[in-house]
């Protein structure tokens, strides 16, 4: 595995030669590409600074009507053959944790032949998908129709989509606040997870009163227990990106140099 940054997850933004460089200087061996620049540029950029490929972005649309994702999946195999030609091979999405419209199997059966659709098209192009579920209860009761918020719930979706390079994107926060072990990570192979984030909650909150958008940064608190959840992901031997993300309004406010050397501080403290 390895330390991987999503510029946009800790407000670091500016033109991408600096940005590359940033992430180069303070410790990370990977970076998702900048999809909006041209392919040789991006490359370029990969290589110049001897950067590993992080993640796209599932840029399709599938929770809403038919035709906004009808549209987006017929343009779906343009991205993907973009990102694959940068050298990517991992694009992940998150996945509601409840509806105001539809009833439990319902919205699984939709999920379910949606995501099969798109699989196929990055499968076309040689990228896996990682699927996030969303653990919170705040989140998940905020909908008339509780959805799947939970490891296993993901998994049997995974299984009804039924395309071989579908994967969980596992979270800390997420793991955290659904309760989740290490003997559910411990369960799993390197190919079943496709890409992980890494963040820390606030302490003094229950985990069920816990809020999605307000963490912290990895190891700041010590609620979650990082040491346990990076543990088992090594005992599997996961090979790819682990990427922070704290959604820190705090670090969004500080110089760009801060912003970098305080992220890679934070993943230097918590690696394995």
């Amino acid at each position: 595995m390895f330390k991987n940054l999503t510029p946009g997850c800790v407000g670091l933004s500016g033109p991408s030669e600096e940005v590359f460089a940033l992430a180069k200087s303070v410790g990370f061996e990977g970076i998702d590409p900048p999809m909006s620049e041209p392919v040789e540029h991006i490359r370029a950029l990969h290589e110049e600074h001897g950067m590993r490929v992080g993640c796209l972005a599932l840029p399709t649309n599938f929770r809403t009507d038919e035709n906004t994702f009808g549209e987006g999946l017929g343009m779906l195999p343009d991205a993907a053959s973009k990102a694959a030609a940068i050298g990517c091979t991992r694009c992940v999405t998150w996945i509601g944790p409840s509806s105001d419209e539809l009833p439990f199997a319902e919205n699984f059966r939709r999920h379910a032949l949606r995501l099969a659709s798109v699989a196929r098209v990055l499968g076309d192009n040689g990228l896996r998908l990682g699927l996030e579920f969303v653990g919170p209860k705040t989140s998940w009761t905020k909908g008339r129709h509780p959805f799947i918020h939970t490891q296993g719930g993901m998994l049997e979706l995974i299984e009804a989509i039924g395309e071989p390079n579908v994967g969980l994107m596992l979270d800390a926060w997420h793991w955290y606040t659904s309760g989740g072990t290490a003997a559910d990570i411990l369960s799993l192979t390197n190919d079943q997870v496709v890409q992980v984030h890494l963040n820390d909650a606030p302490a003094g909150i229950p985990s069920d009163e816990q809020l999605d958008n307000v963490r912290e940064l990895p190891g700041a608190t010590g609620v979650i227990d990082l040491a346990t959840f990076l543990g088992a992901l090594k005992k599997i031997e996961y090979d790819g990106p682990i990427t922070p993300e704290p959604f820190s309004a705090r670090l969004r406010e500080l110089p760009r140099e801060k912003i970098a050397n305080t992220v890679g501080e934070a993943m230097d403290r918590v690696w394995v």
